[in-house]
């Protein structure tokens, strides 16, 4: 499997807190990647590099074996590296399909003056992205609520748009910061169908999240870290029985810490 995102021993220092030290990871081209720990360890900051939001001070970010470390949010992007947030950002006041459509301003290929003049290849990109936007709401079932207003949509829905309007950019890595914040069981469950579906499209997943019942479930690798350092990585199976990350994240069944005293 070919490396999509390498990070070479990347860290950040803001003050005089070490955020993020020396870590190493690689996302494979194809695969579900979660990056987990307990609050505070940096896993946003993680993010946030990657997407060029913040500079290293140390390491080197790798797409494609090419070195992108410090490129501006809008160059990140262009690349195919979209991003979600923890908190929705969506246009509360635009529709659904708005919203979504608004997504694909990164892809058009056409000039302001172009779309002022109405010419002929401005009305067939408009019809191309209004075809691909009416895709897209299919795939994540939001369809019957293309017309409603952003914010009259419950929190599970509105969860769900703003993914579809990261998607419709056509990225190669869509990174996920806490997808399942707030939602419901039935609504994670429906989530794990949905980024099964995003990797089954060709499109590699890397997310943070604390539902563990998500993150065992979906991802191909895990990577742990704590106080911005990696402690672990490897597979569900191997996380959840790695001892030093069941002391920092995990914790133990109330059950396994009585048989062991």
């Amino acid at each position: 499997m070919s490396a999509l995102l390498e990070l070479a021993g990347i860290g950040i220092s803001f003050g005089g807190l070490r955020a993020v030290d020396d870590l190493s990871f690689t996302v494979g081209e194809g695969q579900i990647v979660a990056l987990i720990g307990p609050n505070g360890a940096g896993k946003t900051t993680v993010f946030n590099m990657i997407t060029g939001v913040y500079r290293p001070n140390g390491g080197k970010i790798l797409w494609y074996n090419h070195d992108i470390t410090g490129f501006a949010p809008h160059r990140i992007a262009r690349l195919g590296i979209m991003r979600t947030f923890q908190t929705i950002r969506l246009f509360s006041d635009m529709s659904v399909f708005e919203n979504v459509r608004a997504g694909c301003h990164l892809r058009t290929r056409q000039h302001w003056w172009q779309g002022l003049a109405g010419l002929p290849s401005q009305r067939r990109e408009e019809a191309e992205i209004a075809d691909r936007t009416s895709d897209i709401l299919k795939r994540l079932d939001l369809e019957t609520v293309a017309d409603e207003r952003a914010i009259a949509l419950p929190y599970g829905v509105q969860r769900r748009v703003e993914l579809a309007r990261t998607l419709i950019a056509n990225p190669k890595l869509v990174i996920l910061d806490e997808p399942a914040a707030g939602l419901n069981d039935r609504e994670s469950a429906k989530l794990n169908e949905t980024i099964f579906g995003i990797r089954d499209s060709g499109i590699t997943v890397l997310l943070v999240e604390h539902d563990m019942n998500v993150v065992m479930n979906v991802t191909d690798h895990i990577v742990v870290i704590n106080f911005g350092r990696k402690i672990a990585e490897g597979n569900a199976a191997t996380i959840r029985n790695n001892q030093q990350v069941i002391e920092a994240y995990l914790g133990r069944d109330d059950d396994e810490t009585e048989e062991a005293a």
